[in-house]
């Protein structure tokens, strides 16, 4: 068998035009391994894929001002669909409140939570490993049945599903931070960017982190009407406490305890509630509070106080002591650098009408509002950002590992030429990478991302593909200098010779990483070490031996022949 790959690998060498389809096709590879990136996109980038997880948790959040009753509504149309589920084990409801803190809530701000119209339901499902659906498919299926089904319950209700991260915790999988002077410029700015990605393919859950204004009452004590009427203003404070939130009244002594037992009184959940939301309603509620004077005459509420609408003041978000605001997405099992550029330029194309746009960075926007010159920034963040720092620093460590390994190639063989064939035998793995990453798309039920830990294999593919290019060229130094082969003869033989342990290290290789290519978060690293080593054996075995053949060996080498040595008979 090795002998004839050796009687191939000479002719081929030799062969001008074998030489050419040869460098040519891995020429083409490569070109084709990078279309099948960009722009093609049938090997898309990810940070991390989903991971499958034994719970979720779905985020509730009404209109600001909403009512308790309003949010259990919500969540018990959420509870209906969910309970459904076979592999749900049990859900909890929060209702007003986050849940306990777990890992994606630590950085979503769960536990700042505490307002009638929020909630959260944490979803508990069946042990991974019971179930053949994965929880990120799970949550893909349910999110559009819920959320156009219970949103609808309410304006302005907003119901995201989030699930523990694969990685690095971050508020979302797109966030646009938008920084300004204007509170009011940046709110509107904020609206029209979420209305650009909700018009994005791949985005979902999509809101922005601000308080909606809405219309609110306020209560005015009119001081001189209660010195005329004879009542204490304490008393007026008491009876609107007593009558909407409760409050003590008095205590009870009992023998079974030590403290006093507090007392507490308010009125019934049907006579605090109002019939409508507007001022005749609020007018009509408080006029039948009544309150005795000094004299025992009772006097309605309305007497003493007077009733005005407002607006609310809504929370204002600053960052390093610059007003902003975040509008954020989460991706429905898409890649984050797809959508985020399909969003970037549709700001690019439809903003230009009302503002002067100009290109900071890689990916950032500062916008000029054209009417009134106020000046704006857009900067992405949330887990684009963080894939986008993993790959540039993944690729600063493979450039890295490059150098530091021609650098030693150097100063081993003192030569340029040869670290530059075994740097580019290395190089060329990159195709087995891709590819693997296609094919295994192919015949995966869900999308295979090229993933950080994709990258890692490949940085671990260096050494591998770099030893096998050395023991190639040291054996044909060794045949040149000991044996007096020339050069094409003295490079087959060694190619068919250390072809066998090439390829058990590429079999041992393998095998392993079998056990992880199935794996949610190190699959890609599995995919890469398979597809890589098989792409890392042909290169040497078959690129590398063409490449030194076109070199001057001799003069590498310091080659002088001394006798003629049949190929048959090297020994």
């Amino acid at each position: 068998m090795f002998a004839k790959f050796e009687q191939l690998v000479l002719k081929g060498i030799q062969n001008p035009m074998q030489r050419k389809l040869i460098l040519l096709g891995t020429l083409l590879a490569f070109i084709l391994s990078v279309l099948m990136i960009a722009p093609t996109k049938m090997v898309l980038a990810k940070m991390l894929p989903g991971k499958n997880n034994d719970t979720f948790t779905i985020y509730v959040k009404l209109a600001t001002g909403s009512s308790i009753e309003q949010t259990q509504q919500v969540t018990q149309c959420i509870s209906q669909y969910v309970i459904q589920e076979k592999e749900a084990t049990d859900t909890e409801v929060f209702l007003g409140m986050g849940a306990p803190l777990d890992f994606a809530g630590l950085i979503k701000g769960s536990h700042f939570k505490n307002s009638e119209n929020v909630a959260e339901i944490v979803v508990n499902l069946t042990k991974k490993h019971d179930r053949e659906e994965p929880s990120y498919m799970m949550v893909q299926r349910m999110r559009p049945v819920i959320q156009s089904n219970c949103e609808k319950l309410y304006p302005n209700t907003e119901i995201s599903f989030v699930e523990p991260p694969a990685g690095p915790p971050t508020m979302a999988a797109i966030v646009a931070e938008i920084y300004g002077n204007d509170s009011q410029g940046i709110r509107e700015l904020a609206h029209k960017v979420e209305n650009v990605f909700k018009s994005t393919e791949g985005l979902v859950d999509i809101s922005i982190m601000q308080d909606q204004i809405y219309e609110s009452f306020e209560v005015i004590v009119n001081s001189t009407k209660i010195a005329k009427s004879g009542v204490d203003i304490k008393q007026l404070n008491n009876i609107l406490y007593l009558a909407f939130e409760g409050m003590q009244i008095a205590v009870k002594n009992s023998e079974q305890y030590n403290d006093q037992i507090p007392i507490f009184l308010s009125l019934s959940r049907k006579s605090k509630e109002f019939s409508k939301k507007d001022l005749l309603s609020i007018k009509s509620k408080l006029a039948s509070l009544k309150l005795m004077n000094s004299m025992g005459l009772m006097i309605p509420v309305t007497e003493l106080v007077e009733i005005k609408t407002k607006k609310s003041n809504p929370m204002i978000l600053s960052k390093n002591l610059h007003k902003m605001t975040n509008v954020m997405a989460e991706t429905d099992m898409v890649s984050q650098v797809y959508p985020l550029m399909d969003a970037r330029n549709k700001i690019l194309d439809t903003f230009q009408n009302e503002y002067d746009i100009k290109k900071i960075g890689l990916f950032n926007l500062e916008l000029t509002n054209k009417a009134d010159g106020k000046i704006y920034k857009l900067t992405w963040d949330g887990e684009m950002e963080v894939t986008l720092d993993t790959f540039v620093e993944l690729g600063a460590a493979f450039i890295a590992a490059l150098v530091l390994i021609y650098l030693l190639m150097v100063i081993y063989y003192k030569s340029y030429v040869l670290s530059g064939i075994i740097l580019l035998g290395s190089f060329l793995s990159i195709i087995g990478v891709i590819v693997g990453h296609w094919i295994w798309d192919l015949i995966t039920p869900d999308t295979f991302f090229l993933t950080a830990t994709s990258l890692i294999g490949f940085i671990a593919l260096i050494g591998i593909s770099s030893r096998n290019s050395l023991l190639l060229i040291d054996f044909t130094k060794s045949l040149m200098h000991e044996k007096g082969m020339h050069k094409a003869e003295a490079i087959a033989y060694s190619s068919a010779t250390r072809a066998k342990p090439i390829f058990l290290t590429a079999v041992a290789i393998m095998l392993a990483s079998l056990l992880l290519a199935n794996d949610a978060v190190f699959g890609g690293l599995g995919v890469s070490l398979i597809f890589g080593t098989i792409a890392a054996v042909i290169a040497s075995l078959i690129v590398v031996p063409v490449l030194l053949y076109m070199t001057d060996l001799e003069t590498q080498f310091h080659f002088h022949e001394r006798k003629a040595v049949s190929i048959e008979d090297p020994l």
